[in-house]
């Protein structure tokens, strides 16, 4: 690297350059057959707002980790190229100097927490690098997150987005001039993600910092990004203002990102598209291009109640059923540290049937996990009574309850004991002692397409093929209920769909399944029914279609509908449309391209 090193020194004093600056860069993990990143050439002016966009392994990471030192003084590897961060040469550094620049907030953020207390975690880095200041710095930093009400909390007591915030406050009480944050919405309820894209935000617009977010949703690109990167492969296909970078929708869903669901609505009903569009982004500009489109004060009863005739489906569950799963008064809680029961679950009334697909939605820290667990057996309810498959659960181990029930955990990782995919498949047909099992095996390794990947390690794979695997783990149990904890965090788009049309295969394979999720488009597509948690209690429990009705309860949950059915809502579209499919369909109609009511209900199951 000393050659860019000494070209750039003669161009000038570092303090002139942009605050971070890459040229020629290649980086290759040990053993790795392609390089991890190209020929990359990047500059970032100080005080803006990048949104780094790009499939599962196409970079991301491993670029940002450049940034801050981890590569290549952590992450080992064949480093080369020219990179300045805040004026600093990067190879000069350490990751300790790199990191008084730049903050960085990992995806898995609660393993970077690391003291007891939301205080103590905020005094700790500025401690350990001997300012004298650092009770002073955390109190700063506690004070511009709006986190000083929490100072004294146990890390333990915080939800989801509490303890995201405390470890961005961690980072922020070394004044760092860069912050990197690594899918800031991955584990979050849609509430906390929008609380903590507006906390970056107010650091950018308020502080001057500069915010670098990796990122597969680009509904929060949009609203408050300023430029996109987009990663293809490891090198930079193009960086572009974010109007202009989100318009790009056929190159972006070509490398498998999704775009808005307002972009993709527009471009399905404009009727005269130009060759280069801008296309709206967000719903307010979405909602002017449309309300200068259609006609004033426009009569759709009729489409809208064969919408809710023939598209809206239904709870199937038969009065006299016996139910696979029955909630009889179920509380559940835990002794903190003083002793005292902190609640977690009060007084659960639930029947889960044959036939139901749940998607059990809430804000963080509302019970979602903790009444899987419950159903699987890992916990028993401190009162009522829980029955699972004829099974009450106070009596009936979870080794018992396992042939009947998967669960498979929110971190993939955890699913995987062998040393290979096949074995992790197999592992419970063997402790079984379950004979010739290993054709039906076959089966469920080529269903899910990891035929190919069966002799790796699981911990090895990307996250979208991590998912099948444990899907497939899940599968070959055979269970008459399956449970999944948060299945599409962390995917990009393509991953996303492959995940949802595999969830549509467990059809006929499992009698009843329940997903935990903060995924509201999977929610709309996939689910029949919907149980909103609150506070430890079922606020809600109705289907898709009815539940983005429900203003109140949404909001009191941290719930926000997905952008088509905002859209839908804003421009008076009752019931809102649960897909950019049926959106259009409905626009076209208004617009006076009329449809049959077959025609309307068929154009309503799309998926987009």
């Amino acid at each position: 690297m000393n050659a860019h090193r000494n070209d750039r020194q003669q161009e000038g004093p570092l303090t002139a350059a942009p605050i971070i600056e890459l040229q020629e860069v290649n980086f290759q993990y040990p053993g790795a057959e392609v390089m991890a990143l190209s020929h990359i050439h990047l500059t970032v002016q100080p005080g803006e707002f990048i949104a780094i966009a790009g499939t599962n392994g196409s970079g991301k990471s491993t670029l940002c980790k450049c940034l801050n030192g981890l590569i290549p003084n952590y992450y080992v590897g064949d480093l080369s190229g020219y990179i300045q961060v805040a004026g600093l040469i990067a190879e000069n550094e350490s990751v300790s100097s790199l990191s008084r620049k730049v903050a960085y907030v990992f995806q898995d953020f609660e393993n970077q927490l690391v003291r007891p207390t939301v205080y103590d975690e905020a005094c700790f880095a500025p401690l350990n690098y001997g300012f004298a200041d650092y009770r002073e710095r955390a109190a700063r930093a506690l004070a511009m997150l709006g986190l000083e009400p929490l100072k004294e909390q146990w890390i333990w007591q915080l939800s989801g987005g509490q303890k995201h915030l405390t470890a961005l406050a961690g980072a922020l009480s070394l004044d760092p001039d860069i912050i990197i944050v690594d899918e800031p919405v991955a584990q979050l309820d849609p509430y906390h993600a929008r609380l903590i894209y507006d906390k970056l935000k107010m650091l950018n617009e308020q502080y001057g910092k500069t915010i670098i977010v990796i990122e597969h949703h680009t509904e929060f690109i949009a609203d408050y990004c300023s430029k996109v990167v987009l990663m293809d492969s490891g090198t930079i296909r193009w960086v572009k203002p974010v109007q202009e970078a989100l318009s790009a929708v056929e190159e972006l869903e070509a490398l498998h990102i999704l775009p808005p669901q307002v972009t993709l609505a527009v471009r399905e009903t404009e009727a005269n598209r130009q060759q280069s569009p801008l296309y709206p982004i967000t719903i307010p500009q979405a909602v002017d291009y449309y309300r200068a489109k259609l006609p004033r004060n426009p009569d759709h009863t009729i489409f809208d109640k064969a919408q809710t005739e023939d598209n809206s489906p239904s709870i199937p569950v038969a009065a006299a059923a016996v139910p696979l799963v029955h909630f009889d008064n179920v509380s559940y809680g835990y002794k903190t540290i003083t002793r005292t029961l902190h609640p977690v679950l009060r007084g659960i009334d639930l029947s889960i049937h044959e036939g139901d697909r749940i998607a059990l939605v809430g804000n963080n820290g509302a019970g979602k996990s903790t009444l899987l667990k419950l159903i699987s057996g890992i916990r028993r309810p401190n009162e009522g009574s829980l029955s699972v498959c004829g099974h009450l659960t106070k009596h009936t181990s979870p080794e018992t309850l396992s042939d009947y029930v998967s669960y498979i955990y929110q971190n993939p990782e955890e699913m995987f004991i062998e040393d290979t995919v096949r074995k992790d498949v197999e592992y419970f047909l063997k402790a079984r002692s379950t004979e010739d099992y290993r054709p039906f095996v076959d089966e469920v390794l080529e269903r899910l397409r990891l035929t190919p990947l069966q002799d790796r390690d699981g911990r090895l794979l990307s996250g979208g093929q991590q998912r099948r695997a444990t899907l497939a783990i899940g599968l070959a149990m055979q269970p008459t209920v399956m449970l999944l904890d948060e299945p599409t965090a962390s995917l990009d788009a393509s991953s996303r769909r492959e995940m949802t049309a595999m969830l549509n295969q467990l059809q006929g394979r499992v009698k009843a399944t329940i997903i935990a999720t903060h995924d509201m488009q999977l929610v709309a597509e996939w689910a029949n029914r919907v149980i909103v948690m609150h506070n430890g209690q079922v606020a809600l429990d109705t289907d898709q279609q009815s539940l983005f009705g429900h203003t109140a309860v949404l909001e009191l949950a941290g719930l926000i509908a997905p952008q088509i059915a905002q859209l839908s809502l804003a421009l008076d579209l009752r019931p809102p449309s649960l897909s950019v499919d049926h959106f259009a369909a409905r626009i076209h109609s208004l617009m006076g391209q009329h449809y049959t009511r077959e025609e309307a209900a068929s154009i309503g199951t799309g998926s987009h």
